[in-house]
């Protein structure tokens, strides 16, 4: 898990972002090449490992995803899931290209507290074509229990570019 206290949050410019491959982009994220982006700050989820068409991240449950019921919300759980898949996909990337999620699907296996310690995200690509990409996800506990799993679909597109 990342120290926050020593972590840079932002964003890779896109002028940068467009010239790298998925993974070399995704390994500068782990290595601390590239800035966290802000969102890891606030859901506290981190790469681990990155390898094309495999992604590990740990995430540590918080009080502040309770739901009403007095558990972690799903969303908290499906943003998980949606990002180790959509980080499979993206490890498969050429420079030059981009993805959005088109659908994904969860299924919630158990309850998850902050007593059930960090979440151990684990994302496949399961294929990659010239327009879409696949991919599956596993969340698990620290005592290898399954938690949730998933499968997305992404669209794979032009990297967005800055209007000049």
């Amino acid at each position: 898990m990342s120290d926050t206290l020593n972590t840079t949050f932002g964003l890779v410019p896109p002028d940068v972002a467009a010239t790298l491959s998925g993974v070399e982009f995704l390994q500068g994220l782990l290595d601390g090449t590239y800035p966290a982006p802000p969102f890891a700050e606030t859901t506290d989820l981190w790469p681990i490992s990155i390898e094309a068409g495999k992604v590990v991240f740990e995430a540590r449950p918080s009080k502040k995803f309770y739901n009403p019921m007095g558990v972690v919300h799903g969303g908290w759980i499906s943003l998980l899931i949606d990002t180790v898949m959509g980080c499979a996909v993206h490890s498969s990337l050429k420079a030059g290209q981009a993805y959005t999620t088109l659908e994904m699907k969860t299924t919630f296996v158990r309850s998850v507290l902050v007593s059930t310690g960090v979440l151990r995200c684990e994302g496949v690509l399961l294929h990659s074509g010239s327009r879409t990409a696949s991919a599956e996800g596993k969340i698990f506990d620290g005592t290898g229990r399954l938690v949730a799993h998933g499968s997305e679909t992404c669209l794979i597109m032009d990297a967005l570019r800055k209007a000049a």
